[in-house]
């Protein structure tokens, strides 16, 4: 089993959504943050005063899916999310060792 962590863009996150539901994928997590790459922020003027946003919002989706389903969901993730410009986000990809479903008990590929 692997666990995907996408940070993507916010106005992406639906497209995301649809594309894993299209594969099969009855779960996943999403989490508002904030952060910056290479992009490093930008300038915004407010009241007519600029100041500097060093953190942009972000989506954090987290889906923990079979390893055989693993190739075909980054790239559904990666088709979604692309818009072309800086700060499309990245994916980072993690073995998961163990899940359990509190509710039933059950483990590993029965608990997805």
């Amino acid at each position: 089993m692997k666990k995907i962590e996408a940070i993507i863009k916010p106005f992406k996150l639906d497209e995301v959504r649809e594309a894993l539901s299209e594969l099969g994928v009855s779960g996943l997590t999403v989490t508002e943050v904030k952060g910056f790459g290479r992009q490093k922020g930008h300038t915004e003027l407010y009241r007519g005063a600029e100041y500097v946003v060093d953190f942009l919002p972000k989506i954090k989706v987290e889906v923990v899916i079979s390893a055989a389903l693993l190739e075909t969901a980054v790239e559904a993730i990666v088709k979604a999310a692309n818009t072309g410009k800086i700060g499309d986000g990245k994916i980072f990809i993690t073995p998961v060792e163990r899940v359990i479903r509190i509710r039933t008990g059950e483990t590993d590929e029965t608990a997805l």
